[in-house]
C-alpha cells in the first residue's frame, strides 16, 4: 500500500467533504472524507488537468 500525504479536507454545506492526497510515486487521490481507502487513483498530472478543467467551468453544468 502507498503512504498518502492527505490534504485537509474540502467540505461544501453539510457533510459533504472530499479528500486530496498524493504519494511520492507520482500518484493523486481522490476520497470522500472517512472513506479513505476506497480513493480514487491517478497521475498527479491527471489531477492537475482535472482541477483545472473544474475551475475553467467545464462541470458547472453538473451543479
Amino acid at each position: 500500500m502507498h503512504s498518502i500525504k492527505w490534504e485537509d479536507p474540502f467540505c461544501g454545506e453539510g457533510a459533504n467533504c472530499f479528500r486530496i492526497g498524493t504519494d511520492t510515486d507520482g500518484n493523486a487521490y481522490i476520497a470522500v472524507q472517512g472513506q479513505e481507502d476506497h480513493a480514487i487513483r491517478d497521475t498527479r498530472e491527471a489531477l492537475r488537468n482535472l482541477i483545472h478543467e473544474i475551475k475553467s467551468g467545464k462541470a458547472d453544468h453538473l451543479l
